[in-house]
């Protein structure tokens, strides 16, 4: 475990690192004694910083959701990140990729919600219950860790290496089938990356509630109007400027974002 001053020091590396898109070496390596309830720690205390200046909290995401990245990370259970308003991307303008130290794009199955969710004890009939719409989306990560050399506790204290998220209108849950939607994400006209829904932890509802039930453990609510980003249906793909990032899904429709 970190002393207080010390997770304080280590949200300050991260916060510089991304303002001045500077990446450090792993935090592990600055903090041997770093384990999972202080990374949590210091990601709340940048989140803090960020919305006590103006910024709002507009949902989360989860990562690690599959069991391949859970294996090569030594870990049994994903994580979570904050999304902000400062990090809503548009289709409609084009993403300085300058802006960001070793930007991916992520193709997930995004949950707007209508109602509040149930902490402890939430299900995945809870999420369906609540759930406005489904959408089409692609999230944007980023590390502020030197060359992605990330362990559990550099990308968890680093916001799940979130950086931003565009979505697309989506639909009603209802006759969809959460565990069957495919996913491609071309580019230029050239595939590359697809997969499934049911690559998130075998159903995308089972991500958010797993979400809500953790992140009740240190408060945070997931509330009315949230987006819930619940893990990639496929492997993330480097971003270039001057390209155009499109993903497909079936019986959901599309989404598209650019950099320049």
């Amino acid at each position: 475990m970190l002393t207080d001053f010390q997770r304080h020091q280590a949200a300050q590396i991260l916060r510089r690192a991304e303002l001045g898109r500077t990446p450090v070496v792993p935090l592990t390596e600055t903090f041997p004694a770093i384990g999972t309830e202080d990374a949590y720690e210091i990601q709340l205390l940048n989140i803090r910083q960020r919305t006590d200046a103006g910024a709002e909290v507009r949902g989360h995401k989860v990562g690690l959701s599959s069991p391949v990245m859970q294996q090569m990370m030594g870990v049994d259970e994903p994580d979570y990140g904050h999304l902000l308003d400062d990090m809503e991307l548009s289709a409609d303008r084009p993403v300085p990729a300058a802006r960001y130290c070793y930007p991916r794009i992520e193709v997930e199955v995004g949950f707007v919600l209508g109602d509040d969710l149930p902490g402890a004890g939430c299900t995945p009939a809870d999420v369906l219950a609540a759930t406005e719409r489904v959408v089409p989306a692609l999230e944007l990560i980023d590390s502020r860790i030197r060359d992605w050399r990330i362990s559990i506790a550099d990308t968890i204290a680093d916001n799940a290496s979130s950086a931003g998220y565009v979505i697309g209108e989506g639909r009603d849950v209802r006759g969809l089938d959460l565990k069957a939607i495919d996913a491609r994400l071309t580019s230029g006209g050239e595939l590359l990356a697809e997969g499934r829904s049911d690559a998130v932890l075998g159903d995308p509802a089972v991500s958010v509630a797993w979400l809500a039930r953790t992140v009740a453990r240190f408060g945070v609510p997931l509330k009315k109007g949230h987006v819930v980003l619940p893990g990639s249906c496929t492997r993330a793909v480097d971003v270039a400027a001057g390209a155009t990032f499109t993903a497909e899904f079936t019986g959901l429709g599309s989404v598209s974002l650019s950099f320049s």
